[in-house]
């Protein structure tokens, strides 16, 4: 039965709370919008800030709450990472959203927490310093996300880190970069828009 969580997990990754508030908002498809993403950059665009920033903290909640609940009730570090991963990758292939959601950054973390904190803490001190500095949130979200599989990395390394965690970490870390392989591209190209510009790619 504690395996039930798995599909569970899933199903609550595939809930889109970007594509949910801005049809409250905006009266609009998030993914009819710029990058055609649900998350929390292409929110931003289409709704503003404080939108954004409601989804960031719903995305990284969703990623958050299953992998606790699964630590919570069973000491199988299998199930943790499972819950872990599939939570993250109905984020990005949501069944309820045609398999089009985000790019899996704050869920991502936010599972990752759950697992191993400190990794998601370094994570996100390291992207908030280089999206400001360069005002890409892509660029941020890249560095960020090989900042926290990095910890994954070292925590393997270093001490006894459930095998089961550092799998979710090599699933989890390229899936989210991979996502963002457009973005990666403008990056090299020069062409990848600023926070502020019109038209950009988040």
């Amino acid at each position: 039965m504690e395996w039930l969580l798995v599909p569970a997990a899933y199903l609550l990754g595939s809930v889109q709370p970007g594509l949910l508030i801005v049809r409250l908002l905006m009266r609009r498809d998030i993914r009819e919008v710029g990058s055609g993403k649900t998350g929390m950059t292409n929110v931003m665009r289409a709704a503003g800030k404080k939108a954004a920033a409601l989804v960031f903290v719903l995305d990284m909640a969703k990623g958050v709450l299953p992998v606790l609940v699964a630590a919570s009730i069973s000491g199988d570090t299998w199930l943790e990472a499972a819950t872990a991963t599939v939570v993250v990758v109905g984020h990005v292939f949501p069944v309820f959203a045609g398999f089009r959601g985000g790019r899996g950054v704050a869920t991502g973390v936010g599972a990752a927490s759950a697992l191993l904190w400190w990794a998601s803490i370094a994570g996100i001190v390291v992207f908030v310093p280089v999206v400001l500095l360069s005002r890409y949130v892509s660029l941020g979200s890249v560095v960020g996300v090989a900042t926290v599989f990095a910890g994954f990395v070292l925590a393997m390394a270093a001490y006894d880190l459930p095998t089961p965690h550092f799998v979710f970490a090599l699933i989890i870390g390229p899936l989210i970069i991979g996502m963002h392989r457009d973005n990666i591209v403008r990056l090299l190209r020069g062409t990848e828009r600023r926070i502020g510009q019109r038209d950009e790619q988040g």
